[in-house]
């Protein structure tokens, strides 16, 4: 009898007082372990830092059949998170779901909106701080300020979303020059949905659309997922933010416009293994793309694994179509 394959699990290297959003990567290479352990793999788990060379130099001398990619970030900064398949990629390594290309595409928020609009994809419209503070262009309010390279709804809260130019003004100054890693794009204050994507045998799987909720919010406070909202459990956002996979009937149109659009970003993105795209709906029904998530979160609570659950698909069994949709390996799965 054959031993388990080896398989390096690369993540963010994380100390006990880091940010939740950082630590939460601690529990998805739990969860990974223990489903590859399930499928009859070995795993090994490789702290990722600025270290390239001994990271791969690690690899090298693991030779893993293949690696499970859960690396997000350096020193709780967003940027760096296609390093690593950068590396895999020098060293012809093959790795789990989307490309080097497709990571820092997606992960580079104005880079994504400008192939949103490229291809013809609906998608609220943006621009930065400069074009309207010094160039006096046009824009509709309210607007919300964003990072240009973070997930996880990092930098996100009330404070963020603008209803005058003169409070957006008086912020940019506020700021001095640290507003060049930001950009903003129109608040489109609408219901907000989540597809998740899922590879297959067939092809790309649409899981079941989330709605997330805002519940018993004040008139006062902007609906959004923001950072407290995901990450504070005692918080007010937290607690009164619900995902709903309960549509109503009357939402069958806008969920297949939904689709459509999520299966379109999935190939002109040309992801693999699992994506989430996440939508706001303008009052006209219009669905727009917030942003394309390439390799989203997968701890046990998340809203990826919460879709997947609801399909009848099993964390395990999750993970093994994850490995299947892995390009350059000989046997993908077991």
């Amino acid at each position: 009898m054959c031993p388990p394959k080896t398989v390096v699990i690369v993540h963010n290297d994380v100390v006990g007082s880091d940010a939740p959003d950082e630590l939460d990567v601690l529990e998805q290479v739990n969860a990974v372990s223990d489903a590859l352990v399930t499928l009859d793999y070995a795993p090994v788990r490789l702290a990722v830092t600025l270290n390239l060379q001994a990271t791969a130099n690690l690899i090298l001398k693991l030779k893993p059949h293949f690696v499970f990619n859960l690396f997000e970030s350096v020193e709780s900064t967003g940027r760096f998170i296609y390093f690593a398949p950068a590396v895999l990629d020098h060293l012809g390594v093959p790795y789990s779901g989307s490309s080097t290309r497709e990571i820092f595409l997606t992960t580079h928020k104005v880079l994504s909106k400008e192939h949103l609009k490229a291809n013809g994809l609906p998608t609220p419209r943006w621009t930065f701080v400069n074009k309207i503070l010094t160039d006096l262009e046009e824009f509709p309010f309210p607007c919300i300020v964003k990072p240009i390279w973070e997930d996880a709804s990092v930098g996100l809260d009330s404070a963020s979303v603008f209803y005058d130019f003169d409070s957006l003004k008086k912020w940019a100054d506020d700021q001095a020059d640290n507003t060049s890693e930001m950009f903003i794009e129109e608040f489109v204050d609408g219901p907000e949905f989540n597809i998740s994507i899922l590879a297959s045998p067939q092809g790309p799987e649409v899981l079941p659309p989330a709605e997330i909720k805002f519940v018993n919010f004040p008139s006062e406070m902007p609906r959004m997922v923001g950072y407290r909202a995901k990450w504070d459990a005692d918080s007010f956002e937290c607690q009164n933010t619900v995902r709903s996979f309960e549509l109503s009937a009357h939402a069958a149109e806008l969920v297949s416009a939904m689709t459509s659009i999520a299966l379109q970003c999935w190939h002109k993105f040309n992801l693999r293994g699992y994506a989430r795209v996440d939508f706001r709906v303008r009052k006209n029904g219009q669905p727009e793309v917030l942003e394309i998530n390439a390799n989203p979160c997968i701890s046990p609570d998340s809203g990826f694994v919460a879709a997947c659950e609801q399909a009848g698909v099993s964390y395990t069994a999750m993970i093994q179509r994850i490995v299947q949709d892995i390009h350059g390996l000989d046997s993908p799965g077991k």
